[in-house]
């Protein structure tokens, strides 16, 4: 039986603090949609302090902030590109077309297709998120998205210069110094500056997030997410100081922020509440990550490994650490997860920034039903059909049949008319 050793805040508590901004969104993206650019000038000015003579950076401006970069972080920023990119590549690679013939005569089959216009948002707010620029630029680009376009907020009067470096060795087509629900809007819906994608994609604040919500089904998304997670599943082969250390990791995400441990070990929840303590003293984002491991940190003690496992499907978090003897065993059976990182020489940190899987993932349970962000996301597996005349008069008088249980007459007579010359010609030379 699973029990509390810390609880994080009640669920009224939760919704409160995660009041709904659906509103607010609504009114900004049907401005934007009356009044265009104007619309998304004022929104900028407004919130950001930011009314640019043009959110596109020039390439003069995207060279200067490559050249304000010392040649280390620019060597790390493509090596962190490079991993992403070769993993994307490697599931592009999985992806094949197809085409079978199902009967005689009757050919079908599907094409991996790339969306034709993308448009990428990497946040900044609290931290300049260059990763996030690697994460959808750069798979966009391996997935073969003619156009990309990327948006980021300013933050204090300019551009993270890293994170344009970042968008720019990815590929981006065109980079626009533009945040929040404004830039969301006019990627969706097309202003005279900001052409209009098929599709949106890239993690952001409650705003953001509701924002790409109202706007699928006019552009496509990659997912919902809202603040990051961590699951640590731990017994006693690991210490306290790894587990606090992962677990504040991820909390200085964002004050709601949940991080919660998973133990069969009464001691090492013990002694990991009081390492998140101790760290908490000289953490430099403490007053960010404590606040979420005051409201959203939690530490459960199980009786076994299964039950550990039964808690983890019911959490399905977006980022999951195993830290047990025997991690692979979660990989085996735990179906719920955004992204697993067995045993303890890997974190989430390096899934977030460098070593190669995709860091956009679902959060809020949504990885009880899709994963995250991926190159897959960027390519539409369309069908196609084929027939010879003698297959479409086979398939024609299923076809009529069927469609009279149905009612549907309409449908019913475009099976007839084709069994009736295809049908009638295969009579007639027979």
């Amino acid at each position: 039986m699973k029990r509390y050793i810390k609880k994080g805040a009640e669920g009224s508590v939760r919704r409160q603090a995660e009041a709904s901004v659906e509103a607010t969104v609504r009114d900004m993206i049907a401005a934007i949609e009356a009044r265009g650019d104007q619309a998304v000038r004022d929104y900028s000015l407004q919130l950001d302090h930011w009314n640019p003579e043009a959110f596109r950076l020039s390439q003069s401006q995207i060279e200067a902030s490559m050249q304000s970069l010392d040649e280390q972080t620019l060597e790390d920023i493509a090596f962190a590109q490079e991993q992403v990119r070769r993993f994307a590549q490697a599931q592009k690679d999985c992806l094949l077309d197809l085409e079978i013939e199902t009967l005689p005569g009757v050919t079908l089959g599907h094409k991996n297709i790339p969306v034709n216009r993308v448009g990428c948002y990497v946040p900044a707010g609290r931290y300049p998120m260059v990763a996030s620029a690697h994460m959808s630029v750069v798979t966009a680009r391996v997935a073969g998205v003619k156009q990309i376009i990327a948006c980021t907020p300013p933050t204090r009067g300019a551009v993270h210069p890293a994170t344009v470096a970042a968008m720019y060795l990815g590929g981006a087509d065109a980079i626009y110094a533009l945040g929040g629900v404004q830039a969301m809007a006019a990627m969706a819906v097309g202003t005279e500056e900001i052409p209009a994608v098929d599709m949106i994609v890239g993690p952001g604040n409650a705003y953001v997030a509701e924002a790409k919500r109202q706007l699928f089904g006019r552009v496509g998304i990659d997912l919902l997410a809202g603040p990051t997670e961590i699951l640590v599943l731990a017994d006693a082969s690991v210490d306290a100081e790894l587990v606090a250390t992962d677990l504040l990791g991820q909390a200085e995400h964002g004050p709601s922020s949940p991080a919660i441990l998973v133990t069969t070990s009464e001691a090492l929840a013990g002694a990991t509440l009081e390492e998140v303590h101790r760290q908490l003293q000289t953490l430099p984002t403490a007053d960010i990550a404590g606040k979420a491991w005051a409201d959203y940190g939690e530490i459960i003690l199980v009786d076994s490994e299964e039950e550990m496992l039964e808690t983890a499907e019911d959490i399905a978090a977006e980022h999951v650490e195993v830290l047990t003897e025997n991690p692979r065993r979660f990989l085996n059976d735990l179906t719920n997860y955004g992204s697993l990182f067995l045993g303890p020489t890997t974190n989430v940190s390096y899934g977030d920034k460098v070593i190669g899987t995709n860091h956009t993932l679902p959060t809020k349970q949504g990885a009880r039903y899709t994963g995250g962000l991926w190159v897959g996301k960027f390519i539409k597996t369309v069908t196609y059909q084929e027939c010879t005349p003698e297959a479409s008069a086979l398939i024609g008088e299923y076809c009529s049949r069927l469609c009279a249980v149905e009612h549907f007459s309409g449908h019913q007579a475009q099976a007839d008319i084709r069994v009736r010359r295809y049908g009638g010609e295969q009579k007639a030379e027979g």
